[in-house]
């Protein structure tokens, strides 16, 4: 036991990731377990619409977080200057300019989306929602310090500490009101409280205006391709939702938000321990330096895909009797949506390691064609297969995009010595033969949902 924990009270790079990982982990964990906590009380006092309503005021919120998105976050932890006060004012300055400007398109975009999607509710709930993104704009860039060291104990109990604050308030809100606004004001204190949270609980000098020229051009430059792979991301990440609330009725919507909120708890996990951890391990480590920081590069990407595949697969297997646990009638339908979502999400749990290789490497730009390719075979995928064969077709062309962008992925990640492709295949094996025998367990339940939500 005591050689255990020297692992995770040195200071080397290894007690550094083992740390933060850790943290990473709490923090999502509890992050989730909040969600869930309020997720279960407010299906009992609000409908399945409303959880469609407010889905799709997600897809423009986070649709514009992403088509604005400049990288700032990875920019200081790869940066040489990611340390620099000046650097770190200049991209806090662009973070708040940016916050004001999501603020008034999301108020410009509220007439159009309430006309688009037939929800008029949409001209109030927008507005009032895009006030949370320019509350998210003054952050302080001493989060992003942090996670560029490995240091994320702390942020993580404050981010929890705002989370907790804004479910607390979307819950008596819901209590109060039995509407759609509880859930839209319950964010905004919780942009609110994590920003107070920061600002007073994170050691170092506060963010104050600046611009510096060249710092500028550096986030610029590398910013440019993230903006555009982040705008990719949107259709990855919200397409689905986007496409489905023009095809099916918001109850449908908001059952299968519950159902994607259940299945990619694990694939969201990884990638809040992957973007904050791979980054600092592939910048200071390089596998081209030495043979042993591939070896230990190997090690650790086996270890996270293990987890959560584990954790993905289980759910596959739990899904519809863990929703028939938590949830009333209403939302039945909600788990055979649960098991085909975990088995479309596999291949991306399997590859979520390699595109922070170039990220670390500032090869924005290849990480830019790697999401574009995604993104493109995705939405013209999931549009087509929900066209032809409903819902169910939809899911499975979430899982068919990751196979068609993997030789993009493959040339990105040879590109910066990290493919594995021993580690792909064998994981590969592993998820047909335990997610094969789920879909099989589960398949009465999976058809008779096809059947009921097959073509429109």
């Amino acid at each position: 036991m005591q050689r255990v924990m020297t692992f995770f009270t040195g200071q080397g790079m290894a007690a550094r990731v083992l740390r933060s990982a850790s943290w990473l982990m709490l923090g999502y964990g509890g992050s989730q377990a909040l969600r869930l906590a309020s997720n279960l009380i407010l299906t009992r006092i609000l409908f399945p619409e409303a959880f469609g309503l407010m889905a799709l005021v997600t897809v423009v919120t986070v649709g514009l977080s992403l088509f604005s998105d400049v990288g700032i976050g990875p920019s200081i932890a790869q940066n040489r200057r990611g340390d620099d006060p000046d650097f770190l004012n200049t991209a806090w300055t662009i973070q708040v300019i940016r916050g004001f400007g999501l603020w008034f398109l999301t108020a410009l975009l509220a007439w159009p989306a309430a006309v688009f999607y037939g929800a008029p509710e949409l001209l109030a709930y927008l507005p009032i929602a895009g006030a949370g993104l320019a509350i998210a704009g003054f952050n302080p860039t001493r989060i992003e310090t942090a996670h560029r060291h490995l240091l994320a104990g702390r942020v993580t109990v404050l981010d929890l500490g705002g989370q907790l604050a804004g479910l607390a308030v979307m819950v008596a809100l819901a209590l109060a009101t039995q509407s759609v606004i509880a859930l839209v004001l319950g964010g905004l204190i919780q942009a609110a409280a994590k920003l107070a949270l920061c600002h007073y609980g994170l050691p170092g000098p506060a963010n104050r205006l600046r611009w510096e020229k060249a710092a500028a051009d550096e986030l610029i430059r590398f910013g440019k391709w993230i903006f555009l792979s982040t705008a990719f991301w949107f259709l990855t990440s919200q397409g689905d939702r986007a496409i489905l609330g023009k095809f099916v009725p918001l109850d449908v919507l908001g059952i299968y938000n519950i159902g994607y909120f259940l299945a990619s708890f694990p694939m969201l996990l990884g990638h809040a321990v992957n973007q904050r951890l791979m980054i600092p391990v592939y910048r200071d480590k390089p596998a081209r330096d030495a043979p042993g920081n591939l070896r230990r590069q190997r090690q650790l990407r086996s270890a996270l895909t293990a987890g959560i595949l584990g954790l993905l697969l289980g759910m596959a297997w739990t899904g519809p009797w863990l929703v028939q646990f938590l949830y009333d009638d209403r939302y039945v339908r909600a788990g055979p949506m649960v098991v085909l979502i975990t088995l479309a999400l596999s291949p991306a749990v399997i590859t979520m390691t390699y595109d922070q290789a170039a990220l670390a490497a500032g090869d924005s730009r290849g990480f830019f064609v790697f999401s574009a390719a995604r993104a493109c075979a995705q939405t013209a995928l999931f549009l087509c297969g929900v066209a032809w064969f409903g819902l169910s077709g939809g899911i499975a062309a979430l899982g068919l995009a990751m196979l068609a962008a993997y030789p993009v992925l493959v040339r990105l990640a040879r590109r910066h010595h990290v493919w594995d492709p021993l580690h792909d295949a064998g994981y590969a094996l592993l998820t047909l033969s335990i997610g094969g025998a789920a879909l099989h367990w589960h398949w009465a339940e999976v058809s008779a949902m096809a059947a009921a939500l097959g073509a429109p």
